[in-house]
């Protein structure tokens, strides 16, 4: 197509004669790929002609997609581009004058593009009943007109914009807009914005466990969440804790069912189910797992708490289990099962023959198990009484061989001896775990007061003895006959017989003792010595006395 434009234009005389005012034509040469060239042409009359083209204030030189041509007389663009609409003149001179063109201004068609839709207002979910305005816009000359889709396929609607009011979860999907132009025949389709509809709010959140009555260990448990309302989100809760999906903690259908393998006492809860769509969310109520477990942790306790108990005290021995439910409890002592139950045992007046380990067993009813306490032991003992000691004989000898024995009623564990309030001497020899002190040959230096104090952990008591040291020729023994009632009269005689003649010597002497006396300390005793003549009668008496009352003992 070539359109032809002639324009007007000043000029003025000059020494060269007159130059009319120039005449252009242009040319638009379309493409076959819906790009235009456009080639314009500048004629003037006159002579030594030079032409000069202008885009509005700027002149136009050769370069890559404009041609100039004709001794510059014609100006062609090629692929012409939106930018090139400007004002173009033609400016023709010789060197004795010159003159411009009327401007021309190219028409340019181009677009779509840029196609764009937007969502007012724009969010990620809608509610159901709400409107929302589409909105496409695309760079066109001409204007380029706009259809509408939904998930691809073309709706009915035209124009720039697209209203949806009052708003159906039907409704929700990827809409698009596809913008068109006329003059060029091109087409443009926006990216697709996605409207997602929500129906009712969250409402009626429910959990409901498949059991709940478990046992720890052994047992599972699903506890499935049902709610009202669209595009649900599920999220556990064990009290405020969120339960995640871990070992042992499976989470399925979307989150709304959690289960737990192999319960423990820590999964009782309470659980609670949050649901939630972007518009809304509720709770459930919540619920709590029964779960048996134990018993564990079987302890028992005496009270009070004693190495040692006398005889005559109470005891009372308590038994504890972390158990659910509560444990029963069995007692046994040494072993053996009593036919005590429940969680104390009350041993009043106790006596010695209860003295033994005792321990406590838990059970549990329904997770059917047992645990048995670490056994406690009970030691039952009697007070020490009737201490005493007793001497194998009434007439301690020097040389000879003494024992004396400590005796007490009660348990006695242990016997301290000491002499004269120190401890005995390495050469005194004890026996029968104490209780027999032993003289293998008693010496003058063995005599004093012997002490025995018998003791166990609740109780002592101590008995004393004094040991007088007899000389082995005294006649007798001053010291073993002596009465310990108060107000008796003891008499000890040493008789010597002189069988010479009528004489006869004896020595007399005569002590009054009272038990309220402390035991002498030293030994008392009289020696009177034969002569030799007496000694022999004796012999030949062969032991017959002049006081047969009063017999004397052999050396």
């Amino acid at each position: 197509m070539t359109v032809e434009n002639t324009a007007l234009s000043s000029y003025q005389l000059q020494e060269w004669g007159r130059q009319e005012p120039p005449d252009w034509r242009y040319t638009v040469v379309r493409s076959t790929n819906r790009s235009s060239s456009v080639r314009l042409s500048c004629s003037s009359s006159g002579s030594s002609l030079s032409f000069l083209w202008f885009n509005g204030s700027s002149e136009v030189s050769a370069s890559e997609g404009v041609q100039l041509g004709d001794g510059g007389s014609t100006l062609t663009i090629v692929s012409v581009t939106r930018y090139d609409e400007g004002l173009f003149m033609c400016r023709v001179s010789n060197p004795v004058s010159n003159s411009t063109s009327a401007p021309v201004s190219l028409s340019i068609s181009f677009g779509p593009e840029n196609t764009n839709l937007t969502l007012s207002p724009s969010k990620e979910y809608y509610e159901e009943g709400s409107n929302i305005i589409l909105s496409c816009s695309a760079d066109s000359r001409p204007a380029a007109l706009f259809h509408w889709a939904l998930n691809g396929s073309l709706l009915s609607d035209t124009g720039p914009e697209l209203r949806l009011n009052n708003i159906q979860m039907r409704q929700s999907g990827n809409y698009s807009c596809q913008a068109h132009n006329s003059k060029t025949l091109r087409y443009q389709t926006s990216q697709p914005s996605l409207v997602t509809v929500l129906g009712n709010n969250v409402s009626n959140v429910v959990v409901t466990p498949n059991t709940t009555d478990l046992s720890e260990f052994s047992s599972s448990v699903s506890l499935s969440c049902s709610s009202s309302g669209s595009s649900l989100s599920f999220l556990w809760l064990n009290g405020s804790s969120e339960v995640s999906a871990s070992e042992g903690v499976q989470l399925g259908d979307g989150g709304s069912t959690l289960t737990i393998v192999s319960v423990t006492r820590y999964d009782e809860g309470p659980f609670t189910c949050r649901v939630s769509n972007p518009v809304s969310n509720a709770k459930s109520a919540p619920v709590s797992l029964s779960i048996s477990f134990g018993p564990e942790n079987t302890n028992l306790i005496l009270s009070p708490s004693k190495e040692y108990y006398e005889e005559g005290s109470n005891i009372i021995l308590s038994c504890s289990a972390d158990s659910r439910p509560a444990a029963l409890f069995h007692w046994a002592l040494n072993g053996s099962l009593l036919s005590d139950t429940g969680p104390e045992l009350r041993l009043n007046n106790i006596h010695m023959r209860q003295s033994g380990n005792y321990s406590c067993q838990s059970h549990n009813s329904k997770t059917l198990r047992y645990q048995t306490s670490q056994p406690s032991l009970v030691t039952v003992l009697e007070r020490i009484s009737g201490a005493s000691i007793t001497g194998s004989t009434n007439r301690p000898v020097e040389g000879n061989s003494v024992n004396l024995t400590c005796e007490a009623a009660g348990s006695v564990p242990t016997r301290e001896w000491r002499k004269d309030g120190s401890p005995l001497n390495n050469d005194i020899t004890l026996h029968d775990e104490g209780r027999l002190l032993s003289f293998s040959a008693l010496k003058r230096t063995d005599r004093g007061e012997y002490s025995c104090k018998v003791s166990n952990p609740i109780s002592s008591e101590e008995a004393k003895y004094n040991m007088v040291v007899n000389s082995p020729t005294a006649a007798c023994d001053c010291s073993a006959a002596v009465g310990r009632a108060a107000g008796i009269t003891a008499a000890c005689f040493v008789v010597v017989a002189v069988l010479t003649g009528t004489t006869v010597y004896v020595v007399m002497r005569k002590k009054r003792i009272n038990t309220s006396d402390p035991p002498p300390q030293t030994e008392t005793s009289e020696h009177v010595y034969e002569n030799s003549e007496v000694h022999e009668n004796r012999k030949k008496e062969k032991g017959k006395s002049a006081f047969p009352s009063l017999p004397l003992k052999e050396k």
